[in-house]
């Protein structure tokens, strides 16, 4: 890893939604990864209403954290469980990521997650528990709905890259956000 960037933009709600969000579309994504990878309290089925929590607020920070690889991390071919290993380290990663959204909350926003929760190792909803951590979790832009990728390509002219045939990608790109102006 070279070097970390921290990207933003404040984005209009009501235009966001417009372009960007799809509740249906992305919850079947959600859900499908969770039957693969487990549920998670950060993750839908919701007890509450998504268009209503989208509503509640007239603007949208978006956070990105855009992590480079050297040209020999690239260049190097790593075995299945090797990159693995890699990539589930910047997943715990994005927790402390997440600090930085936390800092900019107050009582009338909402942080967004860098995709799904992973503050605990396994997650309590797996076992029908309630969340261990209810004030830290966050809801991900994904899973409200956002299409991430397209976002990610629009706002910040970058296109999502992935991990594949044992290589890395020029860099990983976690985004989250932050829910302001309440209403």
């Amino acid at each position: 890893m070279t070097e970390i960037k921290k990207l933003t933009a404040d984005v209009d709600v009501e235009e966001y939604r417009k372009n960007y969000v799809d509740f249906e579309k992305f919850s079947k994504l959600c859900i499908e990864e969770q039957e693969m990878l487990g549920y998670n309290w950060s993750y839908p089925p919701f007890d509450f209403d998504v268009d209503e929590l989208w509503n509640s607020f007239n603007k949208l920070k978006l956070v990105a954290f855009k992590i480079e690889f050297s040209k020999e991390e690239q260049a190097h071919t790593f075995s299945d469980i090797e990159l693995n290993n890699i990539l589930k380290r910047f997943e715990r990663f994005k927790a402390r990521l997440m600090n930085d959204i936390y800092v900019l909350e107050n009582e009338d926003s909402q942080g967004l997650f860098l995709g799904k929760c992973n503050l605990c190792m396994k997650c309590t909803r797996e076992f029908e528990m309630p969340c261990k951590m209810p004030v830290k979790m966050r809801y991900s832009l994904e899973a409200l709905g956002s299409d991430v990728d397209r976002t990610v390509e629009d706002v910040f002219g970058l296109k999502i890259h992935y991990a594949q045939d044992g290589k890395l990608p020029p860099y990983l790109i976690f985004v989250g956000g932050l829910l302001y102006d309440k209403k």
